[in-house]
């Protein structure tokens, strides 16, 4: 997995996808984590939970965090969340 994360929505669908890749249950991740089943959907939702929420989470699914430099968003990154169809600009 190689998501480059600038949002929490963008964590949270990098976080549900790796789970269903990885065919994890949601009952497992929070029994393994320590944490309500909730945590894990609003954490899947891009909502606020705790940093160590977030990183029991990340560990008992077998994840880390690593920081880079932003930098500057592709034209891709760009178009991808602020480009319209020619349909949609009329």
């Amino acid at each position: 997995m190689q998501d480059k994360i600038r949002l929490p929505t963008e964590l949270g669908r990098a976080v549900q996808r790796a789970r269903k890749e990885g065919r994890l249950k949601a009952t497992d991740i929070a029994r393994r984590s320590g944490r309500a089943r909730n945590v894990l959907y609003r954490l899947e939702r891009g909502e606020d939970v705790t940093v160590a929420s977030l990183f029991d989470i990340l560990r008992s699914m077998g994840l880390t965090i690593r920081l880079e430099s932003l930098g500057m968003p592709s034209l891709e990154e760009v178009t991808e969340r602020f480009g319209q169809d020619d349909d949609d600009a009329a």
